[in-house]
């Protein structure tokens, strides 16, 4: 039985895709093994979002041709779609497959076996106008499953190469979504996390129909779905109808992503965000509203060119105002071919790590600020692993609805179940808990 082995770098969407590959290559008979191991095969899924990403991509690549010089190569991914002569130029390299066309992998894989000569099989991205259907009914982690939803963006910000790599928005139809909601949870997934490149931007593309509507079907149709995440959700996406659907749904948790990357309006119309602090504003205090004890959670791009310490400290009040719960700074990177690399006034690498600095100290202490509400209240976790920190071998690990990092004496059979806990001591970025009980699994779900 011949081998394949994966290698996934970046992101969320590229870790689904690495597993809807997977099931291609299982019904063609595969098995699949580990990446340090020996295999017939290795797939390398690629990040192109710094050039960090791509230098990554490139060792991963090289590391794979060391271990089996006799292996089939293939490489797919952001960085494959973008930069395909590149990856041709390594030798060792035999098949290059974009962010599309990845059916044709296997084909591709045979090709070269026969023919023995590298396969270029990267399309015109900027052409593709339908979503590629690659599903995942099962995965190798047993508690979260994500769904992909869209594909592409549409907004080209200054600062992203995405658009160019994955294309414009195209939305995956709503009844294939459904579908295979319905599909993980009779393979007893009891959270699902919707999950794309421009997430919320679903619908878009379509004439009658909308992320809010997708959300509310999901909501009325999959029978027996505890929990539903959206993954991200820009600020001018979270309309008034998607606030109704989070109002009126049980299962809709309550938190959100919503990446601010700059507080301050002057840096947003740099970064051609389609946005102002005014309108994120509006929209949190909505939200709240809504859903009272909403975690916020957002991206921040520290030193964009041009930041003043007057525009950085308009994103530190606005974060520190609006209560965020927890953040993910990044320093901003030039990444080759987009306008933002191309700016004057580029900040200075020590300014931009000072800031950096003083974004995650706020974001600590907002996040122990936001969880120790929660002291002594009752809350639902799903345990996902043990906890590999703690000294005591019968701690477990789960996170509440609105994202807090819990810690309990649990059992193996306890996970991925639904489990009622009471927050002991909140902290960050652990809270401790303590088991009250496990909740019984709806008797409505349908049998797989």
């Amino acid at each position: 039985m011949p081998s394949v082995a994966f290698h996934t770098l970046g992101c969320k969407v590229n870790h689904y895709e690495t597993e809807a590959i997977w099931q291609l290559f299982q019904s063609e008979g595969y098995e699949r093994t580990d990446y340090e191991k020996r295999a017939d095969v290795y797939v390398i899924n690629t990040c192109t979002v710094t050039n960090t990403g791509d230098k990554k991509s490139r060792q991963v690549i090289r590391r794979a041709i060391r271990k089996n010089p006799d292996a089939v190569i293939c490489v797919t991914g952001c960085y494959a779609q973008t930069s395909p002569a590149e990856i041709m130029a390594i030798p060792g390299v035999d098949v290059v497959v974009g962010t599309q066309d990845r059916v044709k992998m296997l084909d591709y894989i045979e090709q070269y076996k026969q023919e023995r000569q590298p396969i270029n099989g990267v399309g015109n991205i900027m052409k593709a106008r339908v979503y590629e259907e690659l599903d995942v009914p099962a995965f190798t982690d047993r508690t979260r499953a994500s769904l992909k939803i869209q594909e592409g963006c549409n907004n080209f910000c200054t600062f992203c190469i995405i658009p160019w790599a994955r294309g414009l928005l195209r939305s995956r139809k709503p009844e294939h979504v459904i579908e295979q909601a319905q599909q993980l949870v009779n393979a007893g997934y009891q959270e699902i996390v919707l999950t794309g490149i421009h997430t919320a931007g679903y619908g878009e593309d379509m004439k009658d129909y909308n992320f809010a509507q997708l959300l509310s079907d999901l909501d009325k149709k999959v029978k027996g779905l505890k929990r539903l995440r959206i993954s991200s959700i820009e600020a001018s996406q979270v309309t008034d109808e998607v606030i109704e659907v989070l109002n009126r749904s049980d299962k809709v948790v309550r938190h959100l992503h919503i990446p601010l990357q700059s507080g301050s309006n002057s840096v947003l119309k740099r970064m051609r965000r389609k946005y102002s602090m005014e309108m994120f504003s509006d929209r949190i205090n909505r939200l709240k509203e809504a859903l009272p004890g909403l975690a916020i959670t957002s991206d921040v791009i520290v030193g964009f060119p041009g930041e003043t310490e007057e525009e950085f400290m308009e994103t530190y009040n606005f974060i520190k105002d609006h209560q965020f719960s927890e953040l993910h700074v990044f320093p901003f990177s030039k990444r080759t071919g987009t306008p933002a690399a191309k700016m004057e006034e580029q900040v200075p690498e020590d300014i931009k790590n000072k800031r950096v600095h003083r974004l995650i100290e706020l974001s600590n202490q907002l996040a122990k600020e936001y969880a120790s509400q929660f002291e002594g209240e009752v809350l639902e976790i799903i345990p996902e692993e043990a906890d590999k920190e703690s000294s005591d071998s019968g701690m477990y690990i789960g996170y509440t609805d609105n994202y807090l990092k819990v810690r309990i004496p649990a059992t193996e059979e306890m996970i991925g179940k639904l489990i009622r806990v009471k927050v002991i001591k909140a902290g960050y970025p652990v809270n401790d808990g303590q088991f009250v009980r496990v909740l019984e699994a709806d008797q409505t779900t349908a049998t797989a």
